[in-house]
């Protein structure tokens, strides 16, 4: 009877952890993740037993102390890091270069690698920039609000992606492809508006230094060096100099994402001598049943697994380590720490207020995450498909491509990072997060809505 429950316990397990893999390589399940990170973060941002807990967990201060007994050594580090600080600046930087690695697949491998392949996507993505920049600013032209334009141009490509997987073969898988290579289109571009429209004062003393790093990293790479340690150690120096330069930190891990080696350390050839060699020398082995695996085989698994991993390109190895960590982990807790907006009052949600001084941040944003992403993103693929400068997705439609492009009208992860930067002051930072929050779910919405009646309608004829 104790065997047989053992036995139920083991096989539970297995069972649980076979599900947890596959609701983790379902490509819905970082949105899914998402969402449940933002309801929680509202919940403990206004219940009153966690409202002060959640609001003083992100003020804590973090800090490394050098002290000497002496006084000669007396060092904080980094200046003025709080745990919200830490999520945006530290952790952040790790989401950023996973991004760096998939928009350097996508150019030099994937949908972006050729102008042929890249030039509808590209010039969707920037429509999809200019158009709820031009709508933002309509609303706050002039206003204390003016410097938010930045906020709703943003695509997160997580919940973007997730829907349409959710929505099955109802969509062309041309158009998923569409989509994905736009969100890593508008990333770049939200990257650039970034670095360009939203760090501090610079320090150049420290930003040359950081350039002639990665010009050092640079050289390796050309050189041929493709030993991690001589990239990643970099970039954690790198990022320091960004930190404490002006540029966005954050940057630094799309900067060095693009240094990254994407060709392998071992060639084919290499490798299929190299195994052959490795399995002979393993079959050989004179170890029993009972005693494999004995020192000599543990070497040759040893040698086969660095074999394998060496024979992958490290950006790739890198992006694929790094993407659960980024989806499971960081996003949720940047979503944890940035999406608890207090509501004081029910005037505090109005999104649709308008002051002459202040303008409005909320209609700014949910028209342009709403109105603005979509129309943009449609109307520069039509003039790009008109004009013959690119070809329509195969087995699209044009109400097909307007109901995808409402999706890429959900903001989220990359419209809260701007919003953080955007403001200095709380209330505008909050308002804009709702915004975001109520556009992302309206766009998300409609377009979900529209895919459903549209794909009905090819079916009935």
């Amino acid at each position: 009877m104790r065997l047989f429950s053992m036995y139920r316990w083991v096989r539970g397990r297995h069972e649980l952890s076979l599900r947890s893999r596959g609701f983790m390589e379902a490509p819905w399940a970082g949105g899914v993740v998402l969402l449940a990170c933002v309801v929680v973060a509202m919940l403990l941002a206004n219940l009153p037993g966690t409202k002060h807990y959640y609001h003083n967990l992100l003020e804590t201060d973090l800090s490394i102390v050098v002290h000497s007994p002496s006084g000669l050594i007396d060092w904080v580090f980094p200046d003025g890091m709080t745990v919200e600080k830490f999520i945006n600046d530290c952790l952040m930087v790790v989401f950023f270069f996973t991004v760096g690695l998939e928009i350097k697949r996508e150019v030099i491998n994937g949908q972006l690698s050729s102008v042929r392949k890249a030039i509808l996507p590209v010039l969707a993505a920037a429509g999809g920039m200019i158009a709820p920049a031009l709508i933002f600013g309509i609303f706050n032209h002039g206003t204390l609000a003016a410097n938010g334009w930045g906020i709703p141009t943003a695509t997160d490509i997580a919940f973007a992606v997730g829907i349409l997987s959710m929505l099955g073969d109802r969509v062309p898988v041309s158009l998923k492809i569409f989509l994905t290579a736009l969100a890593i289109a508008d990333d770049l571009g939200a990257i650039l508006v970034i670095a360009l429209f939203y760090g501090g004062e610079l320090q150049l003393g420290l930003l040359v230094i950081a350039l002639l790093i990665m010009v050092g990293v640079w050289v390796l790479y050309h050189m041929g060096e493709k030993r991690m340690g001589f990239y990643l150690v970099p970039a954690v120096v790198v990022w320091g100099l960004f930190y404490y330069s002006g540029v966005h930190a954050t940057l630094s891990g799309v900067a060095m994402a693009m240094l990254i080696p994407m060709e392998p350390r071992y060639s084919r050839e290499y490798f299929v001598h190299k195994m052959r060699w490795l399995k002979e020398h393993l079959l050989a082995s004179e170890a029993t049943e009972e005693e494999f695996p004995n020192e000599e085989d543990r070497f040759c698994l040893r040698q086969m697994s660095q074999l394998c991993s060496r024979s992958v390109g490290m950006s790739y190895r890198l992006e694929h380590a790094l993407t659960p960590y980024v989806t499971f982990l960081i996003m949720p807790v940047f979503a944890l720490a940035n999406a608890g907006v207090e509501i004081t009052s029910l005037e505090y949600i109005n999104i649709f207020q308008f002051s002459p001084e202040i303008g409005s941040v909320g209609m700014g944003v949910f028209f342009g995450l709403l109105v603005g992403k979509p129309l943009g993103i449609f109307i520069a693929s039509w003039i790009a498909v008109k004009s013959k400068l690119a070809v329509m997705p195969e087995g699209a439609t044009w109400r097909m491509l307007l109901a995808v492009a409402c999706l890429g009208g959900i903001g989220f992860t990359m419209s809260l990072f701007v919003d953080s930067l955007a403001f200095v002051d709380p209330g505008l930072i909050d308002r804009g997060k709702i915004a975001i929050l109520m556009g992302s779910t309206a766009a998300a919405v409609a377009g979900s809505v529209l895919i459903l009646l549209f794909s009905k309608k090819t079916v009935q004829r």
